[in-house]
């Protein structure tokens, strides 16, 4: 489904930054999660697409980057807002249950939905992605019903999924955005994200709790997010786009073994089964 791009640098240079963003974006959700234990989700989020925005209004002033055409600049305008509303759903699904399961589902629905798409606009894909499909039906099938007996795990994994609908609404917006400065690109999606997830909370009249909320915590998450989203620009435009989305979609193996080190998730067989197929099956989808 995705177009190839000619390689301008050497062929190390787009996997180092493809393999930086699965670092930046593992690590981010992780300290995302653990953030929204103790503040609102869109209060938090709100502090994270902002600190994110500022981080990369610097680095693209400093830089004397060009600013995106006009047209570029309302898809990752609205890309930001569907990926930015879904993150604080997300952060609120990893806070709420088992990090190990939610973020690995989000990933897997993100990925499906441009295949999917791809597929009604291309025809089907190849062997393999079609393969990671019928493997990620498997895997979200056992996770699935091994949560039944957690409300906790159901509910953040129904979670996860709604976000992973918003995060694919991303990928597709920035696909279409074509070309441009990615430091710009990552600033404007934060943006996008700022206005969404701030006008949840103002309608919840949450507002003063910005400046009670963990500050440097939602700022430190967000520039590591921003820079993962930056990096992955960074490596659909020195070399492949579609090596760069199955590389940086590995990402959810970050988070989890952080969740596994750090919060001592246990998993039981068949959940750990699932996880194991959802994991294999994001990079296998979005070879399509």
């Amino acid at each position: 489904m995705l177009r190839s791009r000619v390689m301008l640098a050497a062929p190390i240079t787009p996997v180092a930054y493809s393999l930086a963003a699965v670092l930046a974006w593992g690590t981010s959700d992780f300290l995302g999660g653990f953030g929204t234990k103790r503040a609102n989700a869109f209060v938090f989020t709100s502090i994270v697409n902002g600190g994110g925005m500022l981080l990369m209004a610097v680095l693209a002033a400093m830089s004397h980057s060009a600013f995106p055409s006009t047209r570029s600049t309302i898809w990752v305008l609205i890309g930001g807002a569907s990926g930015g509303a879904c993150l604080a759903l997300f952060y609120q699904a990893l806070s709420s249950g088992s990090m190990g399961l939610a973020a690995p589902v989000a990933a897997v629905i993100a990925a499906g939905i441009p295949a999917l798409f791809g597929m009604i606009t291309q025809g089907l894909p190849g062997k393999i992605a079609i393969a990671g499909f019928v493997l990620a039906v498997a895997g979200l099938w056992l996770v699935a019903s091994s949560a039944g007996s957690s409300k906790s795990d159901s509910s953040s994994l129904a979670l996860a999924a709604i976000a992973g609908v918003g995060f694919a609404g991303f990928y597709l917006c920035i696909h279409q955005a074509g070309s441009g400065s990615p430091i710009w690109f990552a600033s404007l999606t934060r943006l996008g994200g700022l206005v969404s997830a701030g006008l949840v909370v103002l309608a919840q009249g949450r507002i003063r709790e910005l400046l009670h909320a963990r500050l440097s915590w939602g700022m430190l998450v967000g520039c590591l997010d921003s820079s993962g989203t930056m990096l992955f620009v960074l490596a659909c435009q020195t070399g492949r786009l579609d090596q760069a989305v199955v590389l940086s979609s590995m990402y959810p193996a970050v988070t989890v073994i952080l969740a596994r080190i750090v919060l001592r998730e246990h998993f039981s067989a068949w959940k750990l089964v699932g996880l194991l197929a959802i994991l294999a099956a994001v990079p296998m989808i979005a070879t399509g």
